[in-house]
């Protein structure tokens, strides 16, 4: 990697390459090798502006350990998600060498270096749930979306069943949010119904909420892709990470729009 970086630093200083093409191809650079398993893309956030996330399923919960102490040391934080139980608590652990945010009940936490803080974009992404079984799906969005350095607004529990329920968060949606996510499970109606209603983008998100025929999230997947409302994209069933990822992606793009710093 050194030798690589020296290279592009002499191209640059003789004149071979422009300044944006260099930072281009420096941004490729960093990859951080831990032990013999895991290859980590430490360019993607300056790529991407989007944190890394670590996918829990699946590893051992000593090789989780790593990844998080390694990655939160190289870039300031880390994003574990699907994390079970004993793994959460064993990544509560490291404190308080770094700091630590868990989310239980979405199998959630970021592992922070000492004195690291995100940097605040000026995007607002407003989160809602249908019921409250949907809220760890609507955790995911949130965390990410915030550690995106968005300001997050959620209300949970105003889904179709009782329709009154959402005029007071539309309320607070409507001319202040820059993109909504919305999290259903069972018939997944609610997204087709706030993107209905609202003029900003509208992300559904189809939870495994359900039972019997279309259960696991199909019914709400296909009720979501199936919909009427334009204005409205969907991700994969309980995929709150993805969703918001492409919400803060969206709100800070507004916000720079507007003026703020992003």
């Amino acid at each position: 990697m050194t030798v690589e970086v020296r290279r592009i630093l002499r191209e640059l200083r003789d004149g071979r390459i422009s300044l944006e093409e260099a930072e281009r191809r420096l941004k490729l650079l960093p990859i951080l090798q831990v032990e013999d398993y895991v290859r980590m893309d430490l360019g993607r956030e300056r790529r991407r502006s989007i944190p890394e996330i670590v996918y829990a399923q699946g590893k051992q919960t000593s090789q989780l350990l790593k990844l998080a102490r390694e990655v939160a040391e190289a870039e300031g934080r880390v994003i574990i998600a699907r994390a079970r139980e004993d793994q959460l608590a064993a990544l509560v652990r490291l404190k308080p060498k770094f700091e630590v945010e868990a989310w239980r009940g979405a199998g959630l936490a970021v592992v922070r270096r000492k004195g690291f803080r995100t940097v605040k974009t000026g995007g607002k992404v407003a989160v809602l749930t249908a019921g409250t079984a949907d809220i760890p799906v609507a955790v995911e969005a949130e965390v990410v979306a915030g550690e995106m350095g968005c300001e997050v607004y959620h209300a949970y529990d105003v889904g179709v069943a009782g329709f009154h329920r959402l005029l007071e968060p539309l309320k607070k949606i409507s001319g202040w949010a820059d993109v909504v996510v919305v999290v259903a499970g069972m018939e997944g109606a609610l997204p087709s119904v706030v993107a209905s209603l609202l003029d900003i983008p509208v992300i559904g998100v189809p939870s495994s909420v359900g039972y019997g025929y279309g259960g696991g999230g199909r019914a709400a997947l296909m009720s979501m892709l199936q919909t009427c409302s334009l204005g409205l994209a969907v991700v994969n069933v309980d995929n709150g990470v993805g969703a918001g990822a492409i919400a803060a992606l969206i709100a800070n793009r507004v916000a720079m729009a507007r003026g703020e710093k992003a």
